[in-house]
């Protein structure tokens, strides 16, 4: 027996019923909540004004321009444990949702449906015996329709086609994204209500410029007669005054009447007030999204920082709640439609956040102070750096001292091997010896003993100190002797 339309949705088995009913009697037998007129009207004002126009394509375009992956949850529950998993039939789903649609127009798409009517539905395809999702496609929110159920919340949905025909979909064929009703369980509220009358303003506004101009661009007139004019005259004037003098590219032309005078009308402030209208009504529809001027590409009076500060703002209160409600939309129907291979994965995208270099910098070196404090207080080296969030570094402990530089003694001898004596006069290596009861044979003789530079002298003297030939040392006493450097002659030893 073929299944009626609601037979479909009505007889579907339920799993869990809620706790007080949500839907009337008459709702739960197929009468619908809102309608399609409306949410239709909602995505065709977007072509009403350039500014909804703007914030429309401004948020869709920047949420689907964000990169997503799959990950395996950690046990630590911290996200920067996790592991990315590259390959899985729910990541390639996501990363080309239909043949003829990449993620990024999916996203894009059913963005623009959320901004505008507060509701993104997602329609799954399966082929016919397989469970697996194996198509996404973003439908329009006009076109769907959700079954409410006394008992159950919902029975299912109805999508209607272009060509009127109703298609029932089952709970797990469908995925719906809303921003909550106060009034309406089942649907999506959409800024767009709140705006509607500054919407016909701004168009209204914008038919009377458009009339302003076709009319010279200047204030209209009257033509007075002095007598009744027939029918005919009148029309014939009328219409050879259109002819000749209507229009922008009509303007300013010298008008020659055979009869009648020309009355000008100047303009009213009133009707100045009236062009002035469109500038408010662009702050209206900005207040209802809660989007900058500089969100929209409006950079009057601004520098560089405060662009910064906007990019950042923008991302953090409007991209950002937007990614969240697709990542739950993701982990939570999505992702259980494929079955046990998807248990301890979850979606995340990766953050719109624009770095900020200077807080970088500044929550680095403070990163670095604490990690230096645990180090000095005792603490492991090693598992330091993780605790204060610093990647894993290599600790192989303080650096040695470094050697003495020498490139200057250095220098000096060479210099002192070419210039002669001149120079040896001036920078002579000397052996200095303690001369008392304890000083040995050896070390006395060579007391006061020069030498032409350092490399000689450091070889009867290792390193500066001690002499190579002290009998003391054989004995385990410490040579006391050293060379050192001479100044000039006059100046002392």
């Amino acid at each position: 027996m073929a299944r009626t339309l609601l037979g479909a949705l009505l007889n579907k088995a339920s799993t869990a019923q809620t706790p007080v009913p949500l839907a009337s009697r008459a709702q739960s037998n197929g009468r619908m909540f809102g309608t399609g007129r409306s949410a239709e009207a909602q995505m065709r004002a977007m072509t009403a004004t350039g500014t909804l126009f703007a914030i429309v394509d401004r948020t869709s375009n920047a949420t689907a321009l964000v990169d997503w992956k799959l990950y395996r949850k950690a046990k630590s529950g911290r996200a920067e444990d996790r592991t990315e998993v590259t390959s899985h039939a729910a990541l390639d789903l996501w990363n080309r949702p239909n043949q003829f649609m990449p993620r990024q127009e999916f996203v894009e798409s059913q963005q623009q449906h959320f901004d505008l009517t507060g509701e993104a539905w997602w329609v799954i395809s399966r082929a016919k015996g397989v469970r697996l999702p194996l198509e996404m496609w973003p439908v329009r929110p006009d076109r769907m329709q959700p079954i409410p159920d006394r008992d159950n919340f919902l029975s299912g949905y109805v999508y209607t086609s272009p060509d009127g025909e109703q298609v029932p979909l089952e709970l797990d064929e469908v995925i719906q994204l809303r921003r909550p009703n106060p009034l309406d369980p089942y649907r999506g509220l959409s800024p767009v209500l709140s705006i509607l009358p500054d919407l016909d303003t701004s168009r209204y506004a914008a038919e009377w410029s458009r009339a302003f101009f076709f009319n010279s661009a200047e204030p209209g007139g009257l033509i007075q007669v002095d007598q009744r004019l027939s029918d005919d005259e009148f029309n014939e004037l009328r219409d050879r005054w259109n002819e000749q003098h209507r229009g922008v590219a009509n303007a300013h032309r010298v008008a020659i009447l055979e009869q009648g005078e020309w009355v000008d009308r100047t303009i009213s402030q009133r009707d100045m007030q009236f062009v002035e209208l469109r500038g408010a009504t662009s702050d209206a529809i900005r207040g209802a999204y809660g989007i900058s001027k500089t969100a929209i590409g409006d950079f009057e009076d601004i520098n560089r920082a405060s662009a910064l500060a906007a990019k950042s703002w923008f991302a953090e209160q409007q991209t950002v709640p937007r990614l969240e409600r697709i990542k739950a939309a993701l982990n939570n129907e999505l992702l259980p439609m494929f079955g046990p291979t998807t248990q301890g994965l979850e979606f995340d995208y990766e953050p719109p956040t624009p770095p900020d270099p200077e807080i970088e910098a500044q929550q680095l070196t403070a990163r670095a102070n604490a990690a230096a404090a645990l180090v000095t207080a005792g603490f492991e080296a090693a598992g330091t750096l993780s605790a204060v969030g610093l990647p894993d570094i290599a600790y192989v402990g303080k650096p040695a001292a470094p050697a003495p530089d020498t490139s200057l003694s250095d220098w000096q001898d060479s210099v002192a091997g070419l210039l002669g004596d001149a120079f040896e006069n001036a920078q002579r290596w000397v052996a200095v010896e303690h001369d008392d009861d304890h000083t040995c044979g050896p070390c006395r003789e060579v007391a006061g003993k020069t030498y032409r530079n350092r490399a000689e002298a450091y070889a009867d003297y290792p390193d500066g100190g001690g002499y190579k030939d002290c009998v003391g040392a054989q004995y385990g006493n410490p040579c006391r002797g050293h060379v050192e450097k001479r100044g000039r002659k006059g100046e002392g030893s």
